[in-house]
């Protein structure tokens, strides 16, 4: 069998060998008493580039959310945030579980906002029978849909209003800005800055398409910062010499930002491919993630399809719905052979 084409997430991505190099290049200390030169740089970069008074380098997304949504919120508090938001879906509740804030969930729209008058309505009065919502966490991208930018001013302006924080979730917030500058014919640092300015704080992660293999970080004020260590302290999330890790991050924002915009365009390529299988309905990418739903004639296939792509080399997840996700690591040979495959299970299928 050929090389694997790993498909199932940009978290699957191996550091390059300039970015290694860039790593066992590093100065150390130990973060936790904050003399790692490494650490310290990549966070005085992050946040100068994005326009925040700090940055907190962390392990994960899932840690920098809940340190932003606690740092944000008490006990007794809530947040806004819509039904597939990672922070709300998918990791684990820890704001509620950790730190008694409840989440209020929202439905999306097709495009991924949440409507306005939605958030408004969710805005709970000063009443003791209610929990205080103080913050709206949104994402971008979510699903791989880019937010409008109008919407994201909107929104937050909405939030503040009405004396709520905003807070986003931002682990693709590169690949946001990328087709955010394609469409403008802008420059994509100066998109991502752009789109933070909407947000009090901001979470980032380098170890999806940025192709680090580990670490977040999370932006805010100084004051916020500084409540969000003591939480990663809590959580556990503080390293010692980190640095090692924080040179291969701060090697990803000076070298691949600019080329999240091929991963876009091979998930484009996936779909041009994929379209015209009558089995599969394929929504158009808009940035580095493809979702394939299959008819419902093919949806006791989905196993079959997931493990023959298996055997063919070829690494995906879902079951009705099938996640495609491009990254440094995927050429268009890949692709192609991806395409190929999920082909051939069909044609096989109508042989048989």
């Amino acid at each position: 069998m050929s090389t694997i084409v790993d498909l199932r997430s940009d978290t699957v991505t191996q550091p390059t060998a300039a970015m290694r190099a860039a790593m066992m290049a590093a100065p150390l200390g130990d973060d936790v008493f904050g003399d790692d030169p490494s650490v310290n740089a990549l966070q005085d970069k992050i946040a100068a580039l994005l326009g925040f008074e700090a940055a907190l380098f962390v392990p994960s997304g899932t840690q920098s959310n809940l340190c932003a949504v606690l740092s944000h919120c008490q006990r007794g508090d809530e947040y806004i945030v819509g039904q597939q938001a990672h922070c709300y879906r998918w990791e684990g509740g820890g704001a509620a579980v950790l730190g008694s804030v409840q989440p209020q969930p929202l439905s999306h729209q097709s495009d991924g906002t949440l409507l306005l008058a939605d958030i408004e309505a969710a805005i709970k009065p000063d009443d003791p029978h209610f929990a205080r919502t103080k913050l709206l966490a949104l994402e971008n991208t979510l699903g791989g849909k880019v937010l409008p930018f109008a919407y994201l001013t909107q929104a937050t302006e909405l939030a503040r209003s009405r004396g709520l924080s905003c807070h986003l979730d931002g682990a693709r917030l590169f690949n946001a800005a990328v087709a955010q500058a394609a469409a403008r014919d802008t420059d994509p640092l100066g998109e991502a800055k752009r789109i933070a300015q909407c947000f009090d704080s901001v979470s980032v992660c380098f170890s999806k398409g940025l192709g680090a293999p580990v670490g977040s970080a999370l932006l805010g004020s100084a004051e916020l910062i500084a409540r969000a260590r003591r939480i990663r302290k809590m959580a556990g999330g503080a390293m010692r010499q980190a640095g090692l890790l924080a040179a291969a991050a701060s090697y990803a924002l000076d070298h691949h930002v600019p080329r999240l915009g091929q991963d876009h365009a091979l998930a484009r390529r996936l779909a041009d491919a994929l379209h015209g299988i009558p089995e599969l309905r394929v929504e158009p990418p808009r940035t580095n993630i493809l979702f394939v739903d299959l008819a419902q004639e093919a949806k006791a296939r989905g196993d079959a399809l997931i493990a023959y792509l298996k055997s063919q080399g070829v690494l995906a997840t879902g079951l009705y719905r099938l996640r495609f996700v491009t990254h440094l690591d995927v050429d268009e040979a890949g692709i192609d052979r991806a395409a190929a495959a999920v082909r051939q299970f069909f044609s096989r299928s109508v042989l048989n």
